[in-house]
């Protein structure tokens, strides 16, 4: 009998909830062959399987919190099998029983995925009844008895579904009962109460990722004094250089020339000048990083993450724009590996792809800074005591933590970033 466990996730994390079963009770699986699927609180992990065999029992359900080490299912070993087909869920008559040397084994399996506490009903009834541990759970969380839940499951298998679907049966039975047995004359409560029991709602449960990203941004705004300052850019002159130049570099290099190298050049040249928002506070001291791995805020299925560009400023534009396509890619495709999202110093967050005008973005802890770039949108400029000109201008955000970072210093690498970026050639010249 092979335990699967799960293994070793990353050096800071210890748990992860499982997310889904890839295999069920019953299936024969290949060494190598994916069974289950993790989510941590950065990554999804896929856990392999090191031997052939037949999975005889799943010990945690979909939704569970499982621990680093922790066995989550069994697997029994079968050398030279090939995938045999699965357990029927049909008696056969009792005479036929001993006629067989594998019809005992056959039944072990089917047995074992039983809970304990289910015994054998008489008549026409199942033997034997099989439910996911998922079900399992939910029935007892909610005092429902697994007997009395149908299931349209051919082998008749009781799922988390079913429990679910059944328990909204039951509320509802139980509402129209308690419709009918109203009084003529009932007294009549308050409003709000009469208006929260009719309303439609749906309660659904927060995925571990999400659950994780609401913990710390909370720890950031407890922990750090953030503040934020803002300036505004005048993109003329990138929107220029980008028009002239875009055909050419696509060409050249296959990737799009957007705003983002732009502003990644900008931000590593302006940490270059105030190295004090490239840091972190560990305890009573500073640590101040002298490399540049920018974090990229990309939205993903699952919520928010913040893939790092590594070496920001080793790298050409088209280094960075490439790099920021295949992370992205990755984020969408939910494929980041634990790797892409550590270590990062400094952090870009665009929120203007989704329309904003302005926002105060929040610290990516450990982090000290991080930048906000919002919707490019004409507004009339003063050019000189004469002139005013429709321009296209991008409202910037700097929250930082004041802690290390004085106003002073946050002040001034804003204002560096926005003179880089309206003089963008001045960029090529940073090193």
């Amino acid at each position: 009998m092979g335990e699967i466990k799960v293994p070793e996730l990353a050096e800071s994390i210890s748990e992860g909830t499982v997310a889904q079963w890839l295999k069920q009770v019953g299936d024969f699986v290949e060494k190598g062959d994916y069974i289950v699927e993790l989510e941590t609180d950065k990554v999804n992990v896929e856990i392999t399987a090191e031997d052939s065999g037949v999975l005889t029992e799943l010990l945690a359900g979909e939704g569970d919190t499982v621990q680093v080490g922790e066995t989550i299912a069994r697997l029994e070993a079968k050398e030279g099998a090939s995938a045999p087909a699965a357990p029927k869920a049909e008696e056969k008559p009792a005479e036929e029983a001993p006629k067989q040397e594998a019809a005992p084994a056959q039944q072990k399996t089917v047995e074992e995925v039983a809970p304990a506490a289910e015994a054998p009903q008489q008549g026409n009834q199942k033997q034997w009844l099989i439910a996911s541990p998922a079900a399992r759970k939910a029935a007892r969380e909610r005092g429902i008895k697994l007997d009395q839940v149908p299931t349209t499951d051919p082998l008749g298998r009781v799922r988390k579904h079913d429990i679910d679907s059944y328990a909204d049966q039951k509320s509802n039975e139980q509402k129209q009962q308690a419709q009918a047995s109203k009084p003529a004359n009932p007294v009549s409560p308050s409003p709000a109460a009469s208006e929260n029991s009719e309303k439609p709602v749906e309660r659904e449960r927060m995925s571990r990722r999400r659950q994780t990203i609401a913990k710390r941004l909370v720890e950031v705004q407890q922990t750090a004094a953030m503040l934020t300052t803002f300036n505004e850019v005048d993109m003329t002159a990138v929107m220029a250089l980008r028009k002239r130049r875009k055909d050419k570099f696509f060409e050249q290099h296959d990737v799009r020339l957007g705003f983002m190298s732009f502003f990644t050049k900008a931000v590593v040249a302006a940490l270059k000048k105030y190295p004090l928002l490239n840091a972190e506070i560990q305890g009573n001291e500073l640590l101040i990083k002298k490399f540049y791995d920018i974090g990229i805020a990309v939205s993903a299925p699952d919520g928010l993450v913040v893939p790092v560009v590594r070496d920001a400023d080793r790298k050409t534009f088209a280094g960075i724009e490439g790099s920021i396509v295949d992370l992205a890619k990755k984020a969408r495709d939910n494929k980041l590996a634990l790797k892409d999202l550590q270590g990062g110093t400094f952090t870009i967050t665009n929120g203007g792809v989704f329309g904003s005008l302005m926002s105060t973005p929040i610290l990516n802890g450990p982090q000290v800074g991080i930048l906000g770039m919002h919707k490019v949108q004409l507004r009339p400029v003063a050019i000189d005591e004469e002139r005013i000109e429709n321009r296209p201008m991008m409202y910037i955000a700097l929250s930082y933590d004041h802690r290390i970072v004085d106003g002073k210093e946050a002040v001034s690498f804003l204002a560096t970033v926005k003179e880089l970026l309206e003089d963008p050639e001045s960029l090529l010249l940073e090193g």
